[in-house]
């Protein structure tokens, strides 16, 4: 990688470990929770452009990915601090920016997926609209799990990994989702379609995982706030 890329890495790597201190200090578990997450993914995205950057072409693809994710999780760590509550903005920029990452990656691998034959009968002009209803579908999918988070926390009385505000900021996170998705399918971002291309086999068998992972995640997640609702009522 190219020094600035390193310098650039090491900065938003050490803004997230004062993330975590500045958690720690609050004794902010969920900020923690988060922080260290985030960081963890920077460092797999790392171990990835490690391992495989020889066989990539261009230095463009090996510095997005990880300055990508790094910035992503930074954002999030930040307003799980305070700034999603302090800065009315910050929630739709890091929804934004998320998903912008989720919805290049998507669009690169049902590119190739598609062009492989690894997603059924999809036609390559339909992986645009394939790649938005994927993206807003795992947004949902998100937002369910901050529904769970919080029903687990009052009914166990802990405080919640994910915080959830409402449904006008579920309306308004899912809008911004769309936001992010639209201008990377918008601007045909193919960034990512080379790291994909090395393995269109798995690329397509991890979509179809992911989508039933969605799915079925989003339905059984459905349930169970809607047994532990009636419960509450009886």
């Amino acid at each position: 990688m190219a020094t600035f890329t390193l310098v650039a890495l090491a900065v938003l790597f050490v803004a997230l470990g004062g993330c975590t201190v500045v958690a720690v200090r609050r004794w902010n578990v969920a900020a923690v929770v988060n922080t260290l997450a985030a960081s963890a993914v920077v460092v797999l995205s790392l171990v990835l452009v490690a391992e495989t950057e020889s066989a990539w072409t261009g230095g463009l693809v090996t510095t997005a990915l990880p300055l990508w994710v790094a910035v992503a999780g930074i954002l999030h760590s930040i307003g799980m601090l305070g700034w999603y509550e302090s800065v009315w903005w910050w929630d739709h920029l890091t929804h934004t920016v998320s998903a912008a990452l989720l919805t290049a990656l998507v669009y690169a691998s049902l590119i190739v997926a598609v062009d492989a034959g690894a997603v059924g009968a999809l036609a390559p002009s339909a992986v645009p609209f394939a790649t938005l209803a994927f993206v807003l579908l795992v947004g949902v999918f998100w937002e369910l799990i901050e529904l769970l988070a919080r029903a687990v926390g009052e009914r166990y009385d802990i405080e919640p990994v994910l915080v959830h505000y409402g449904w006008r900021d579920t309306a308004f996170d899912l809008c911004f989702d769309l936001v992010g998705a639209v201008v990377i399918v918008a601007l045909d971002v193919r960034l990512f379609v080379g790291i994909a291309a090395r393995f269109p086999a798995l690329t397509g068998t991890a979509l179809n995982w992911a989508g039933g992972l969605v799915a079925v995640g989003s339905i059984i997640i459905v349930l169970v706030l809607g047994v532990s609702e009636h419960h509450d009522a009886w």
